[in-house]
């Protein structure tokens, strides 16, 4: 399931949007849950999970530094 997960830094994936992830979010709960989809009593702590989980992902990408060739290349217009 997390061999689903592509990776979002650039420039690998040079336009990341909220969607790409969220679904990278969504799969990584539900490898660790090992629920695809949660029973109704746990959707509240997995939908929880999937936001801090995107929330982390988003800090992350916004924190990397890019150095080397491909940086280079992604600062050109």
């Amino acid at each position: 399931m997390c061999r689903s997960i592509r990776t979002l830094r650039p420039p690998t994936t040079p336009e990341v949007t909220d969607e790409d992830i969220r679904a990278a979010a969504l799969q990584y709960v539900r490898k660790v849950s090992g629920f695809r989809a949660p029973a109704a009593h746990n959707r509240e702590v997995f939908d929880q999970a999937v936001d801090t989980v995107a929330a982390a992902t988003q800090e992350l990408l916004n924190g990397l530094q890019i150095r080397g060739p491909a940086a280079r290349h992604q600062a050109q217009p």
